[in-house]
């Protein structure tokens, strides 16, 4: 499945994070149009413990995935107090199909537990079928939240982190 992948706890504006950071981005303007992710995020959003990213490398020490969770309150944007939120979620085109999303979504589900959140949610567009297939495998829609919130094309999910 995943042989040989490790992966790392590393800043939000660590290189390899900011390199994979710059693909997603291509790949949101890809997918609609010129439109990148415009929601702001500091490094410092990801520093535990409140908030986690990783970065997946694999046997030669390539980046090949990245994902990370911030945590989030009760907001004008739509959070629930206790709500850590996914960000950043992405694996290059030569590792898809390895399993790695669903492990590093794993991987931050446990730490937002560990921390006392309590809802993990995430934001995806109705053009990432591949996020929105993993997502809604265990979590449920939700109401809208985010920066995105007032889009028709915004889906919305959460999972509860219970114990």
């Amino acid at each position: 499945m995943s042989h040989g992948i490790t992966l790392r706890a590393v800043p939000y504006d660590h290189p390899d994070a900011v390199k994979l950071n710059d693909q997603v981005q291509l790949e949101y303007q890809a997918r609609y149009e010129g439109e990148g992710d415009a929601t702001f995020l500091d490094p410092l959003m990801f520093a535990p413990p409140n908030g986690l990213y990783y970065v997946a490398y694999d046997t030669w020490e390539a980046p090949v995935a990245s994902g990370g969770w911030r945590a989030r309150d009760e907001s004008p944007e739509g959070y629930l107090d206790g709500d850590a939120e996914l960000k950043r979620m992405y694996v290059v085109p030569e590792a898809r199909g390895l399993g790695l999303a669903r492990r590093i979504l794993s991987v931050l589900e446990a730490d937002a537990r560990a921390a006392g959140r309590l809802r993990m949610v995430l934001e995806t567009g109705d053009r990432q079928p591949e996020a929105i297939a993993l997502y809604r495998s265990s979590d449920s829609d939700c109401a809208k939240f985010g920066y995105y919130r007032a889009y028709e094309a915004s889906v919305c999910m959460a999972k509860p982190l219970t114990p």
